[in-house]
């Protein structure tokens, strides 16, 4: 039987659980005078019931599923004649092999011993479905009989059901954590392991950024540079430029739209403005290489700037440009329910004391919602920091250590994408830079991230 139908086959068991479970409840309460003399009502010893048919079954489903493969991989292997299996060069290219056939995708006639490992090989698959659909429906049912015979008057079906949402909860709620401390450690390891070949002091402080490697050692540049001053700095020239745009378009039009304008300008207008954070960024990257650059290369030349600075066809100029307009709206939501968050007590105070509307603003409401608004614009900047399609498409890959806005530059995304594309050797210096530069933006924004909470926590007491 197919994942998919035994998935739907548990479902619809917990349900015939569920309504048998509910049954039996009402009937024990017929007998003890109503449902209001149950420990718990109805819902809950149904519910009970359909946990106690559901969750083995689904917690057969995913062990087998884990162990199903490998299984079948021993058995296979050990069908096999010994000189093939000790005579193969690679086990899992010829497991592969034998699967091909057995989905009759092999480009050319198979040997006969691999025609047998492919018939064996869906007699097993078979025959472990047929096994999984037998013990699903036998814990099903042993589940099910077992809760549906303990039901009666004092049954504590209630606490059982919460206790089981609360272990759900506490592991959703684990698994962030858990991605988080295995992406750190991941990451960690291999910076470390990095590390161990490349001075850390050069990382941190070298100013040439060519991870390029050669293949012999008496090649030219089979040590490379591993710099990564060039990049940083990119990466912050290009961030710079896209606060400079985001930070005052988005906060003057969260003041607007939270002090000056109507409920129905504010209906039309925010959401349009919402709008932009919902664009891919890669379309915000192709307007930016094929229109914005080629614009700022046009009015550079026309403007005579070329004459003193150099102006290439992709900038850090354009990509900062676009990537501020992308991160607007994070500014402007932000700052817009921070400052819809100041009571209105201050403003009518302030309004009563003879204040203007332009003076409430400037000297209340903005005082009050500072902490909020310098925690938004922290937390776009780390948007901004590790935005990487729009670097590529507009800014260019060459790590040019310049503070020109018109010079093609290259950032930590962007070059983390570069060293990890296509097939690479994870032993050499090249692949595992990536890692350590991963480790330095991820440095990078969380402190950010808790510099931002920080402030917010810090100076929010004073106007609650």
């Amino acid at each position: 039987m197919d994942s998919t139908v035994l998935v739907l086959a548990i479902f619809v068991l917990g349900c015939v659980a569920y309504m048998l479970g509910r049954s039996r409840s009402i009937a024990v309460a017929q007998n003890v005078g109503g449902v209001r003399f149950l420990n718990s009502l109805p819902f809950y010893y149904g519910t009970l019931t359909a946990l106690w048919c559901a969750l083995p079954c689904f917690a057969v489903f995913v062990l087998w599923t884990l162990f199903d493969g490998t299984i079948i991989r021993s058995v296979l292997l050990s069908s096999l004649p010994p000189e093939i299996v000790n005579g193969a060069d690679n086990i899992d290219l010829l497991i592969n092999q034998i699967h091909n056939v057995a989905q009759g995708s092999a480009g050319t006639e198979p040997p006969a011993y691999m025609v047998v490992a492919a018939e064996r090989l869906l007699s097993l698959q078979q025959i472990s479905r047929w096994a999984l659909t037998g013990v699903i429906l036998v814990c099903a049912t042993l589940g099910t009989v077992f809760i549906w015979s303990k039901i009666h008057s004092q049954l504590k079906a209630r606490y059982q059901v919460e206790k089981v949402f609360r272990a759900t909860l506490f592991l959703c709620s684990s698994l962030a954590i858990i991605t988080t401390v295995g992406i750190v450690a991941s990451v960690l390891f291999e910076s470390i392991r990095f590390f161990a070949m490349v001075p850390i002091t050069e990382f941190l402080f070298g100013l040439e950024w060519s991870p390029q490697m050669a293949i012999r050692a008496d090649q030219q540049g089979s040590s490379g540079s591993f710099g990564a001053i060039p990049l940083f700095t990119g990466t912050l020239l290009i961030a710079a430029i896209a606060m400079l745009i985001a930070v005052p378009c988005g906060l003057m039009s969260a003041i607007y739209l939270s002090e000056y304008a109507s409920n129905r300008t504010r209906d039309i207008i925010k959401p349009m403005l919402e709008v932009l954070a919902g664009i891919p960024t890669v379309v915000y990257g192709f307007f930016a290489a094929l229109t914005i650059a080629p614009f700022i290369r046009e009015l550079g030349i026309d403007l005579g700037i070329d004459q003193y600075l150099a102006i290439s066809s992709e900038s850090a100029l354009a990509a900062g440009l676009v990537m501020g307009v992308m991160i607007i709206p994070f500014v402007s939501s932000l700052s817009d329910d921070v400052i819809n968050a100041v009571p209105q007590s201050l403003r009518d105070g302030a309004l009563g004391l003879g204040s203007t509307r332009s003076e409430v603003i400037k000297q209340v409401v903005i005082p009050a919602a500072l902490p909020g608004i310098v925690g938004g614009v922290l937390l776009a900047a780390s948007r901004a920091i590790g935005e990487t399609m729009i670097v590529v498409m507009a800014a260019g890959l060459a790590a040019n250590l310049t503070l020109n806005p018109l010079d093609s530059v290259t950032t930590v995304t962007v070059q983390i994408v570069t060293l990890l594309v296509g097939d690479q050797e994870f032993d050499s210096p090249k692949t595992l830079a990536a890692f350590a530069l991963g480790l330095m933006l991820f440095l990078v924004t969380l402190s950010l991230n808790y510099l931002a909470l920080h402030i917010v926590k810090k100076y929010r007491e004073q106007y609650d």
